[in-house]
């Protein structure tokens, strides 16, 4: 064998570009996904039921302990899918891409698949970002599945027309769906941060049950801190603290300080927690 050959070559973009399709279909045939994606869809589906029977005598609906739009569910169905946002961005939408981050890794780990991926021309860190890259597709997703199941779910339950925003002005319907994609994508970028943090706990274990759990179990705690208020000095820097900001998009004008805040605090805990991850998978010593 000449030494040319002998020499591993480079994997080319087309290859990676394959893999992470590869990893995408992989990923979102699993029935754990499926299932997440399945309540994450049920979610607006309940909430839009229980408006709707709560208001079916009359009553005002939403109440003063709900979402700051939860009223004008019966008024405008668009409306449920800022309310199924704001319902499933506190737990249900972070704990799926907890579950997906932190079998990521561990789980090919556990499952011994891991080590025949690393032996592709991949490279421990391409298949960290390919890994990284799909989490942030299932974000994508998951927040999609909640926005359209929301929008079908208020259509057939509730009028549609123009959309009286927090501001008090009223816009379009059309105007209004652009929000709701916003809004869609707005949340979607808060779950960045979840992602980083369950692949670096990925990348710390070989088993995807103790990874999950523990992605899981951080997430509940660090939501608790966040609603201490002797906690008030530190909250600012955690990272669901600036979450419920993707309602400064229902305002004319759009209030940009909160959502900036959120993104810089995502792309934050992205870069510390992802290159934390980064050191550990290129140096972890893959046996299984």
């Amino acid at each position: 064998m000449s030494q040319a050959e002998a020499v591993p070559r480079a994997p080319r973009p087309l290859w990676s570009l394959g893999l992470l399709r590869s990893e995408i279909g992989v990923t979102f045939r699993r029935w754990r996904t499926l299932a997440l994606l399945a309540v994450l869809a049920g979610v607006p589906v309940l909430v839009g039921i229980a408006v709707r029977i709560e208001t079916g005598d009359g009553g005002p609906g939403g109440g003063p302990g709900g979402p700051a739009f939860l009223s004008q569910i019966t008024h405008n169905g668009l409306f449920l899918v800022f309310t199924s946002l704001a319902v499933t961005l506190p737990f249900f939408l972070p704990m799926s891409v907890g579950v997906i981050a932190g079998d990521s890794l561990a789980g090919e780990a556990h499952g011994g698949t891991l080590r025949y991926l690393l032996v592709a021309p991949a490279g421990r860190t391409r298949l960290l970002l390919v890994k990284y890259a799909t989490t942030l597709t299932f974000c994508l997703v998951g927040t999609l599945v909640v926005a359209l199941s929301a929008l079908v779910t208020g259509a057939l339950l509730f009028p549609l027309g123009e959309v009286t925003l927090l501001s008090g002005t009223s816009v379009s319907f059309g105007e209004g769906l652009l929000r709701a994609l916003a809004v869609a994508v707005a949340v979607a970028l808060s779950l960045i941060g979840v992602a980083a943090v369950g692949l670096f706990v990925s990348a710390l274990t070989t088993s995807g049950i103790a990874a999950m759990a523990t992605t899981v179990g951080l997430l509940i705690t660090v939501q608790i801190l966040d609603t201490l208020p002797q906690l008030h000095a530190i909250q600012p820097y955690l990272f669901p603290h600036y979450w419920l900001s993707f309602a400064d998009l229902l305002r004319d004008p759009v209030y940009w300080d909160q959502l900036q805040k959120n993104l810089g605090l995502q792309a934050l805990y992205a870069l510390v927690f992802g290159s934390a991850a980064w050191a550990r998978f290129t140096t972890r010593d893959i046996t299984a």
